[in-house]
């Protein structure tokens, strides 16, 4: 089978628009239409159904959906482990996107700069997605908060973010700051267990999202307050962008590196992740 259909399969899924599909794919709608029908003739089922301006998935189309990511994957990684692009070693790495954007992005500059002859596959999933991953061994090593506790799986603590409460505002109390401008960013349920405990009266927040970067940024257009990593708002801290909000308890969330236990790459994976330096001096924060 062209793996080629697989991948319009896939991001006709995700647009459920066969010119947005084409856009992403650089082809013209008639060719993703052609596609598809050749990929429901090669399985004799629909995949797609047509009603209106709606566009859904058949149950068989639901049944393709894992087996597609998986075969194009596979593929890729099987071309990474052939060919390798003339490297003599190669991770395929996982990680969330809020994890990306706070802690893994730095790690993988110095992977980069540290180990140029490792050839990289780097993907951002949901936290259950990394798990499915990594026992279908399409990931070699995934980042998470909360990782599944099996016996396949080794796991490795590999750093402590600790998340500060900052606001937009200069000298609030804790009170203020959970007020009307407080932004939740959801770093999981362990978290948000913790979140509870700490303020059970804090009024439920106008906004909440899952991505730091983007309570960031909101925080320094328009103001308001958040937890937000300490490493992240070092930098605006120091400006005077952003204040601490000085009574108010450090969250500390543990990150974790998780890979098989019987993995071909163990030594690789151990070396990569002594690469990690995460650390913040939460004193010289409150200085400032």
């Amino acid at each position: 089978m062209d793996i080629e259909l697989l991948r319009t399969f896939l991001e006709l899924n995700r647009t459920r628009h066969f010119g947005e599909a084409a856009e992403a794919l650089h082809l013209t709608q008639a060719a993703v239409s052609a596609r598809i029908k050749n990929l429901e003739t090669v399985l004799g089922v629909k995949l797609f159904e047509r009603l209106k301006r709606d566009l859904r998935l058949t149950p068989e189309g639901h049944r393709l959906l894992r087996y597609a990511d998986m075969l194009i994957s596979g593929w890729r990684k099987a071309r990474q482990d052939v060919s390798a692009g003339g490297a003599a070693q190669q991770l395929t790495i996982g990680g969330s996107v809020r994890l990306w954007d706070v802690v893994l992005k730095d790690w993988f500059i110095q992977l980069r700069r540290n180990m140029p002859e490792v050839a990289i596959i780097a993907e951002s999933h949901t936290p259950d997605l990394l798990t499915r991953r990594l026992l279908d061994g399409l990931l070699d090593v995934a980042f998470m908060l909360e990782p599944a506790q099996l016996d396949i799986f080794q796991v490795q603590k590999v750093a402590l973010m600790q998340l500060v409460l900052v606001s937009s505002e200069p000298e609030q109390s804790v009170e203020q700051a959970l007020g009307e401008g407080y932004l939740m960013v959801d770093w999981g349920l362990a978290h948000a267990v913790e979140h509870r405990r700490m303020y059970p009266d804090a009024a439920e927040p106008h906004v909440r999202t899952g991505q730091a970067s983007i309570a960031l940024a909101h925080l320094l257009s328009i103001g308001g307050s958040a937890y937000l990593p300490a490493r992240m708002v070092a930098d605006d801290i120091a400006t005077g962008q952003l204040q601490m909000v000085e009574s108010a308890r450090t969250i500390e969330l543990e990150v974790y590196a998780v890979f098989a236990v019987r993995s071909a790459r163990t030594k690789l994976i151990k070396k990569v992740l002594q690469l990690f330096e995460y650390k913040v001096d939460l004193d010289e924060l409150k200085e400032h």
